[in-house]
């Protein structure tokens, strides 16, 4: 079973958990880039489980992409060499799945850990070419958050995410919203052990020990039932949610230059390794003020991605994240800024768009927001005062 104890005495996420972007982060079959997940010693993690899972997703892949076939080329006669060409390749594809993935064919008691990608079988276009191929797609599956103190257990969330840091994600989503004040809050955090659910669900879900007795008052988190990967928890009230938590602005102490901002787009983009093999993860990574890249996390949720980065800066005991800039690869939403608010990171940055709300949140607690941050240019739509050498 995974776990992470925590103690008055412990250091939370000891070791560096890593960044997660290329073949030597992210997560390697939810290996070194978080807290080992199968064990109480941070940083380090079970190899295998990328590959494990592949095969699993493969065959399941080939088998609806033959149905994909059978829809494309249905107007095909039966006898039709393009239409037999391609299910005879899928069929050999589906084949060979079953081989690299008994798992497919059989319930199995032993618990497989999902990888953040899965191979699938695909027909590609291309020059009026057709070839049947693999390739690698962003694993998304559902993480269930459960709260835990004394007896009682509830569940606080569920999520479509990457596997990968999932104790982060778990941890960063809490603080975020107010359930986790800090290490001191929690006690230990665990997958389920075997037996307690279905084999294939064990990996998904998480739970959370807080280290009082009695679960705290979790009405006011208004958002908590289920989250998607596309946009969170959607719907929270309005930035009186926020007020009546006790957020205030944020200090204006921090300076950066304006070559800090454009330099950080291509330093994202060097540590985005799953991104790299799949083209379908957000990414959200923190710099310092001369633009060092502190941590990087990926996920096919954006929102995900900077809960795991909350996450991290709470095991290794940095938060609050004063001097720190927040750059995430997709739209600034105000989901992604009020995750920077409660972490208290002052600086945020995007390479497309914020929203409305956004801007609002961004305007009335002090941080500032630049998007667009691409090539030689960059808006900055709230608190330009942090960006020095800036001129209207």
């Amino acid at each position: 079973m995974g776990a992470l104890d925590v103690d008055g005495s412990a250091t939370v996420g000891g070791a560096a958990t890593g960044e997660g972007g290329g073949d030597g982060a992210g997560d390697r079959g939810a290996e070194e880039a978080g807290v080992r997940e199968d064990t109480a010693t941070p940083g380090r993690g079970a190899a295998g489980g990328e590959a494990l899972a592949a095969g699993a997703a493969m065959a399941n892949a080939a088998k609806g992409m033959s149905n994909i076939v059978a829809a494309r080329f249905g107007s095909a006669a039966p006898s039709s060499p393009r239409c037999n060409r391609a299910r005879e390749e899928f069929a050999r594809g589906r084949q060979a799945a079953m081989v690299r993935s008994p798992m497919t064919t059989q319930r199995s008691d032993v618990a497989t850990r999902p990888g953040p990608t899965c191979e699938a079988r695909i027909v590609a276009f291309e020059d009026d070419r057709e070839t049947a191929r693999f390739d690698r797609l962003a694993t998304e599956e559902p993480l269930e958050i459960r709260l835990r103190a004394g007896a009682a257990s509830r569940t606080v969330a569920i999520t479509m995410r990457t596997p990968g840091n999932d104790f982060e994600l778990a941890a960063g989503f809490l603080h975020n919203e107010g359930v986790l004040a800090g290490n001191a809050a929690l006690r230990r955090i665990s997958y389920c052990l075997a037996g307690e659910v279905d084999a294939d669900q064990q990996y998904n879900i998480v739970n959370v020990e807080l280290s009082d007795a009695v679960l705290p008052d979790l009405d006011a988190l208004e958002r908590h039932f289920t989250m998607t990967s596309a946009c969170g928890i959607c719907g929270k009230a309005s930035l009186a949610a926020l007020r009546g938590r006790g957020f205030a602005p944020l200090d204006d102490e921090q300076r950066v230059t304006p070559q800090a901002i454009l330099a950080l787009p291509a330093l994202l983009r060097e540590r985005q390794g799953v991104f790299a093999k799949t083209g379908g993860l957000h990414a959200a990574a923190l710099f310092d003020a001369h633009g060092s890249c502190l941590a990087t996390r990926e996920d096919v949720g954006r929102h995900n991605a900077v809960d795991k980065l909350v996450g991290w800066a709470l095991f290794e005991r940095r938060l609050p994240l004063r001097d720190c800039i927040l750059m995430v690869s997709g739209r600034a939403s105000y989901e992604i800024v009020q995750k920077a608010l409660a972490a208290g990171v002052s600086i945020v940055c995007s390479v497309s768009a914020p929203s409305s709300l956004a801007v609002a949140l961004a305007h009335e607690f002090g941080i500032t927001l630049a998007g667009f941050v691409r090539g030689a240019r960059f808006n900055v739509y709230a608190h330009a005062q942090r960006i020095t050498e800036l001129r209207a």
